[in-house]
């Protein structure tokens, strides 16, 4: 992945739904290269897949938890067995396996306080290996982005697209 290659990669991130024929322009290719570099790019994974971030609170999904999950025990069928169950689990947007005392943290969205009473009960608890969750309310959300620090301070600034 060349230095041009993430210049595609942050317009897209600021914009992704610009026509290749803008990318182009924006990164200074023609048409049919940016297009081709842009296929490479999906192709490789580098672009996992193309959505819409939409508004949780627009959606009727105000309330943000950080639950933060102990399992009972460690071994390989149910570290499997909860992994896969949070992935069906569409209140559930983002999880990750942690090191320290607790083994996973969940970002999850809901309507209210009360839908996620009843989520924890119903639903948390009931995963598979949970021993312990201790759920913290998010007040307000200061920073959310989907957006990769593609020129951070340790490859260098790109002034043009910033």
């Amino acid at each position: 992945m060349d230095r041009l290659d993430l210049k595609i990669l942050d317009v897209l991130q600021h914009d992704g739904a610009i026509s290749v024929a803008d990318l182009a322009e924006r990164v200074g290719l023609s048409h049919t290269p940016c297009w081709r570099r842009l296929k490479r790019l999906e192709s490789s994974g580098a672009i996992r897949e193309w959505a819409a971030i939409l508004d949780p609170k627009m959606m009727g999904l105000g309330v943000a938890v950080f639950a933060e999950v102990r399992l009972r025990q460690h071994d390989e069928e149910t570290l499997e067995a909860f992994e896969r169950t949070v992935c069906e689990r569409t209140e559930i947007v983002e999880c990750f396996s942690m090191s320290g005392e607790q083994d996973f943290l969940l970002r999850v969205v809901v309507q209210d306080v009360d839908h996620y009473e009843v989520f924890l009960k119903k639903v948390l608890l009931h995963l598979p290996g949970v021993a312990s969750v201790n759920s913290s309310f998010a007040l307000k959300t200061v920073k959310l982005t989907t957006r990769l620090p593609l020129f951070s301070v340790d490859r260098g600034s790109d002034p043009k697209t910033h």
